[in-house]
């Protein structure tokens, strides 16, 4: 794992280079000034830039000799991917849906907030400050459902295919900014200590969250097992978009059991957790604190993430114990997941119409709704520009929040439903069982 540190996406880097030539970004033409006021104005500058979208720069371009090398890539199909697997593996995301959303949030994001060497990258970003965060978590859903969408969307030429392209050129971008600053102060980020920002071994994690962390640990600890074919379908899914985004995925995703090390290794080698691990965690927690879709109490977060992750690692990230009540809300959800997801995976017609049904409203909750990215998709920009002064902060500020009922009053109904069932039947057995018995000795 080591030499991973300190290798990256070379193609992707170069053609990055060609695209700035290309079309220069507005603040490499700005005047320049040596007063910190004029410097702060160019940062505002460049934040408030008109759209540069990479991705149709590198299509318009693709003959340039430069860029056709990136383009053939991304536009040629390895033999290894098998297109009715992708589109299977694609609907494993939707067949345990509820689930997945969860696992992501609480325990692939959250819990990724552990890997000291990631965050170091991430707080350098400024773009999980609570103001900040909160959009820039339904982006990476937006990009995992055009993803998901359809298997158009996943080929070359579709609308998640270009996104997948667009966060590679992203990473590009924000690791030659922070080189950039490095070299200028070694002491703005330790390269030995850290590795090269957004290097190979980063990347292969990244992917892995959104799959080995989700079959192996995410859906497990709520009751749910996967088959081994969707294992097999949704890691193929992910290593063909690894493939488009840069990431070294020859062996470790090719086989299940080597994905399974990489990600205990990963575990093992990579959670160390930080003081900036703590302050970004803690700013995951508020910025979706009582907010829409989930309504859910901090408390109701943080009892996620533990259900997820465990103690020990919440501990050392900072998150406070809640009451043992949000623990039960918890059993609940996980419950209600497993009844839903094993009944209807268990029916054809019926998990061909939750797949259809979860595809459609995952896309207008997290893009289209006015509680999500209100239409306004997201083309994966440089916004978030690493400067000196960047570094995420712990956010004490009050910003105005929605409060009404949601996520646990949805599970609070689901626990009496529980309790009240399990009690019922409880009752019904024992008396079935004394009826049973006293029919037996009455015949002695």
């Amino acid at each position: 794992m080591y030499p991973l540190k300190f290798s990256y996406d070379v193609l992707g880097e170069k053609a990055l280079e060609r695209l700035n030539e290309i079309s220069p970004t507005p603040r490499s033409v700005l005047p320049r000034s040596n007063s910190q006021a004029r410097k702060n104005q160019d940062v505002k500058e460049e934040q408030n830039q008109a759209h540069r979208d990479l991705f149709a720069i590198l299509r318009d371009h693709k003959d340039d000799p430069n860029l056709r090398e990136l383009w053939t890539q991304v536009n040629t199909v390895p033999e290894w991917v098998d297109w009715e697997q992708v589109s299977r593996g694609q609907d494993v995301f939707y067949r345990y849906g509820g689930a997945n959303l969860t696992g992501l949030a609480y325990q692939s994001l959250l819990g990724g907030m552990g890997a000291q060497r990631v965050v170091e990258t991430l707080a350098r970003t400024g773009g999980f400050s609570t103001k900040v965060a909160r959009r820039r978590l339904y982006e990476t859903t937006q990009h995992i459902l055009q993803c998901t969408r359809s298997l158009e969307s996943i080929q070359p030429g579709g609308e998640g295919w270009a996104s997948t392209i667009r966060v590679r050129l992203l990473h590009a971008a924000v690791r030659q900014r922070i080189m950039k600053l490095t070299k200028e102060r070694p002491e703005y980020y330790n390269v030995e200590k850290w590795g090269i920002p957004v290097n190979d071994l980063d990347s292969m994690a990244t992917i892995g969250t959104f799959s080995a962390t989700l079959i192996w640990l995410a859906l497990p600890r709520q009751g749910i097992f996967l088959r081994e074919h969707e294992i097999v379908d949704y890691l193929a899914l992910w290593r063909y978009i690894g493939y488009v985004i840069g990431a070294p995925t020859e062996t470790w995703l090719s086989d299940p059991k080597q994905t399974k090390m990489l990600m205990e290794s990963l575990l093992y080698y990579e959670i160390n957790p930080s003081s900036t691990s703590q302050i970004l965690a803690t700013n995951l927690i508020r910025c979706l604190e009582d907010r829409p879709p989930m309504y859910a109490t901090d408390s109701m977060l943080i009892a996620s993430a533990r259900w997820l992750n465990g103690n020990e690692l919440c501990d050392r990230l900072g998150l406070k114990r809640p009451p043992f009540y949000y623990f039960a809300l918890m059993a609940a959800q996980c419950l209600f997941f497993m009844l839903s997801c094993y009944v209807y995976r268990a029916v054809p017609s019926w998990d061909r119409w939750k797949i259809k049904f979860l595809r459609k409203g995952f896309w207008t909750m997290i893009v289209e709704s006015q509680s999500g990215l209100m239409g306004e998709k997201s083309a994966f920009e440089f916004k978030h520009v690493p400067e000196f002064a960047t570094l995420t902060e712990m956010d004490d500020s009050e910003e105005a929040k929605m409060k009404t009922g949601g996520v646990e009053t949805r599970n609070l109904k689901w626990l009496v439903i529980f309790v009240v069932g399990g009690g019922i039947a409880t009752w019904l057995g024992v008396k079935v069982t004394l009826g049973i018995t006293k029919r037996v000795l009455g015949g002695f």
